[in-house]
């Protein structure tokens, strides 16, 4: 007897817990939706800042501010995160952000340059300056050098 009411209580909470769990799932798509917009919103604005000549540095924060304002999502969206939807709003509508795919590169840069910081000052050839002393086949240091 004991153990049908043991039962009983659990499929009741069970059944109290399913429309919530329904809700939640109803909106993830949402959500995802609200992400790619805030992305093609982000990449709108960079692409547009860049090419009407405007540097980098002001096109990324007016498409940051953007995106972080406009992501549906309970958490801060992290600046790579933001790097990445723009890059791929660009790659997945590349006519919609007529030669937007040069500027790109940029988004990456200051990632590129923190690891390689990081690689060289555990490198075992590198100088306390943070410079490696090897060189390449050309004669000069070998930038991309694993």
């Amino acid at each position: 007897m004991r153990l049908s009411l043991s039962l009983n209580g659990r499929l009741l909470r069970l059944a109290a817990a399913l429309p919530l769990a329904a809700l939640g799932w109803s909106a993830l798509p949402t959500a995802a939706l609200a992400g790619n917009e805030a992305g093609a919103k982000g990449a709108q604005i960079y692409c547009f800042m860049r090419s009407s000549g405007n540097n980098h540095e002001v096109s990324w924060k007016a498409a940051y501010a953007v995106i972080k304002r406009q992501s549906a999502s309970v958490f801060k969206t992290s600046p790579e995160h933001a790097a990445v939807m723009i890059t791929e709003a660009v790659v997945a509508d590349p006519g919609k952000y007529n030669d937007c795919g040069r500027y790109l590169g940029d988004l990456y840069v200051k990632a590129v340059d923190t690891n390689e910081e990081k690689n060289q000052s555990t490198h075992p050839d590198s100088t306390s300056s943070g410079i490696t002393s090897g060189t390449g086949a050309s004669g000069s240091s070998n930038r991309y050098a694993y």
